[in-house]
């Protein structure tokens, strides 16, 4: 996996279930978000990078990136699209503050894929997983 990755806040959705949900609702369009400024380390982005999410004040799940795509927009602003794999992916959740935009994410300090965490965590309902990260406990 790359090195580098992104996050930004997932506004409007209370859970990952809620968000592979929308992805659903939207399947055969091109996965992706709109952001206004443009990452400048798209090499390493590129290179296995993914976007984190945050989901009600945690790191909830992350998007492979497959591109990223400089447009400009109907009101003439310069924006960049995200392509995202549409698969979503849930990790370890961490609590994270909430912040404008999105910011780079080392690799160092992503979280991990549940799955490759305990098989007891992934299998615990959503809320509790927040609680319990929230508490410090996973």
């Amino acid at each position: 996996m790359s090195g580098l990755h992104l996050i930004k806040l997932c506004v409007g959705v209370d859970s990952v279930a809620e968000l592979v949900a929308w992805n659903a609702q939207h399947e055969g369009r091109e996965s992706g978000h709109t952001t206004r400024m443009t990452p400048k380390r798209n090499d390493e982005l590129l290179d296995g990078g993914s976007l984190y999410w945050v989901i009600k004040g945690q790191i909830a799940c992350r998007q492979r990136l497959l591109e990223l795509r400089p447009m400009r927009g109907e009101d003439g602003v310069s924006r960049c699209r995200l392509v995202l794999d549409g698969t979503i992916v849930p990790v370890v959740p961490r609590p994270y503050r909430a912040f404008q935009g999105w910011r780079y994410l080392e690799a160092k300090d992503a979280p991990p894929d549940l799955e490759e965490s305990s098989g007891a965590v992934a299998a615990m309902p959503e809320e509790m997983k927040r609680e319990l990260a929230a508490l410090g406990l996973i």
